[in-house]
């Protein structure tokens, strides 16, 4: 019997996206893909269920690269809220941009939109509760409830603007994605003007951003 060739989760998913960069689909089967890794198939089931469960976890893993980057910053931690959120995009955002053409064939390949999206699931809950462990202030309202809500608000909102950066990083046909970095970098200052209900200087800026770019297109 041929000896067992030792695997890891990592050596699965480089193998994966490589597969999927170098031919632009994916393997036919978990058993044709095991035949191409010479390795049986049940080494595969150790780590994942399905491709679909891998392609969850290559997401998964940007997002804890990108926290890995920013805990070796010895300024990040000493950062305000909002500027750890921008520090975060920025630096997420890179990673997407490294790994571009496959991160554009995972959330383009199924013209089911909500089966692409499925694959951001744990990335959701990574990113939702790395917001709420930022402690974003409010506006201070004495009623409990009310707090919860707006708590919860926060990580749902903030989901929300980074499916709509995700999606102009898609689009973008600027040089180095720079309208990109606008995007976030307006969004975000926007988002955080709207909290404080201070003056919105930021969020109308914003507006006129998307204005002109939908204008342009």
């Amino acid at each position: 019997m041929a000896k067992e060739i030792k695997i890891s989760k990592e050596k699965i998913i480089s193998a994966y996206t490589k597969m999927i960069v170098e031919e632009g689909k994916k393997p036919n089967s978990i058993y044709h893909f095991c035949q191409l890794l010479k390795i049986e198939e049940p080494q595969f089931y150790q780590f994942f269920s399905s491709f679909e469960h891998l392609e969850e976890s290559i997401f998964e893993n940007l997002f804890e690269s990108t926290l890995n980057l920013l805990s070796k910053s010895d300024e990040y931690n000493s950062y305000d809220a909002k500027t750890k959120v921008l520090s975060f995009y920025f630096t997420f955002f890179e990673q997407l941009t490294a790994n571009r053409s496959l991160v554009l064939h995972l959330l383009t390949e199924d013209r089911n939109k909500l089966e692409n999206l499925k694959k951001l699931t744990g990335l959701r809950k990574h990113f939702k509760s790395y917001i709420d462990g930022l402690g974003i202030e409010t506006i201070n309202i004495p009623q409990e409830k009310i707090q919860k809500i707006q708590h919860k608000s926060i990580s749902e909102m903030a989901w929300i603007q980074m499916m709509m950066t995700l999606k102009f990083w898609m689009e973008d046909k600027s040089p180095s994605f720079e309208k990109t970095d606008i995007f976030i970098e307006k969004s975000v200052h926007a988002s955080f003007d709207m909290l404080d209900v201070t003056p919105f200087k930021n969020i109308i800026d914003f507006g006129k951003f998307l204005w002109k770019e939908k204008m342009n297109n």
